[in-house]
């Protein structure tokens, strides 16, 4: 189930790293930058690991499942867990660090965003990212790119609560533009609305 679930979102990265890699060559020189680049080795497995389990406390990566995807798209598991908790390496087609862990809620949660369905409400998950994450919109779930108007944000180490009810998230901020350095709502209105708290 986890490796199912985390398909669609990693299906993602690598549609944004294949975009990248088209952009990158639309000029000879474009393409000769990009060559070094497309030369560096693959991560081995225990790199992959070791990205994926930096997104959680010691304690809770030590003990999860840890997947990363092929380059033809397939999900792997380099190693199954106990805890209930699914991690995922850096995706290096992205701006910054952001490996990943999740409970198996955050996972669902993360399974009906990808999908564009309604999440499961009152159902709890949790997701750890303690090296940071790509940059985003704070009001679009699927802008793929900063514009004028969709409010993009920087965040550091964070962790999110997801799947919670609207009485849950009216605790805290909900401004488009918010101060990433206290708790916040990022898509705040929207079904994937959900709690943001930065952490040291």
């Amino acid at each position: 189930m986890p490796a199912r679930m985390t398909s669609g979102i990693l299906m993602l990265s690598l549609a944004s790293l294949s975009l990248a890699m088209l952009a990158s060559a639309d000029t000879p020189k474009a393409a000769a930058k990009a060559a070094p680049t497309a030369a560096k080795a693959a991560p081995t497995d225990a790199e992959l690991i070791k990205s994926a389990m930096s997104a959680a406390p010691a304690a809770v990566g030590k003990n999860a499942t840890i997947v990363a995807m092929e380059a033809d798209g397939k999900m792997r598991t380099l190693r199954k867990g106990t805890n209930g908790f699914t991690c995922m390496p850096d995706n290096p087609a992205t701006p910054g660090p952001d490996p990943m862990c999740a409970d198996a809620n955050a996972m669902e949660w993360i399974h009906a965003w990808v999908g564009h369905k309604t999440p499961t409400a009152g159902k709890v998950g949790l997701m750890y990212m303690l090296e940071g994450g790509t940059d985003a919109s704070n009001t679009d779930p699927y802008a793929e790119k900063p514009t004028t108007e969709n409010h993009w944000i920087k965040t550091g180490p964070h962790v999110m609560v997801v799947g919670a009810d609207a009485s849950f998230y009216s605790q805290y901020p909900k401004a488009a533009d918010p101060d990433t350095s206290v708790p916040y709502i990022m898509w705040a209105g929207t079904p994937y609305q959900h709690v943001m708290a930065p952490v040291k």
